[in-house]
């Protein structure tokens, strides 16, 4: 599950999940759902693996957006899937999507980066929660 919401002149993005991996997985979910107006249209044509390090919850799903977020910028690429397993101070992950095809793809708002501004992921007994501000 996850929520967008408007910060000052940046984007938040709330996020709550069953593990880590879950929230990693839709926290890139929710990235895509700004960036692209109907992400349902993207393909998993291609995938992409990938290793992501950090010793912190916090690190990591920084860390884990900007791959995402540079993906998109700078690969041209949309995800449609995302399957993140934690390994301790690691996370193997697994993208599908293609490149984006402007006439399917309604991209929306332009990302510039992903912040630590009151970035904050906490595991609640079962439940995992994190929020993310995004700059425009």
């Amino acid at each position: 599950m996850f929520e967008i919401f408007e910060h000052t002149a940046d984007l938040g993005i709330r996020v709550e999940a069953d593990s880590l991996s879950a929230l990693l997985a839709e926290a890139a979910a929710a990235l895509t759902s700004v960036l692209v107006a109907n992400p349902g249209a993207i393909r998993p044509a291609q995938t992409i693996e990938l290793t992501i390090d950090g010793t912190e919850p916090e690190e990591l799903l920084v860390d884990w957006l900007s791959e995402v977020l540079w993906r998109f910028s700078a690969e041209h690429m949309l995800f449609s899937r995302f399957e993140v397993v934690e390994h301790g101070s690691h996370v193997a992950a697994r993208l599908e999507g293609e490149p984006v095809d402007e006439s399917r793809h309604q991209l929306d708002t332009e990302i510039k980066a992903i912040t630590y501004h009151h970035l904050k992921v906490e595991r609640r007994t079962d439940r995992w929660t994190a929020e993310v501000i995004v700059d425009l």
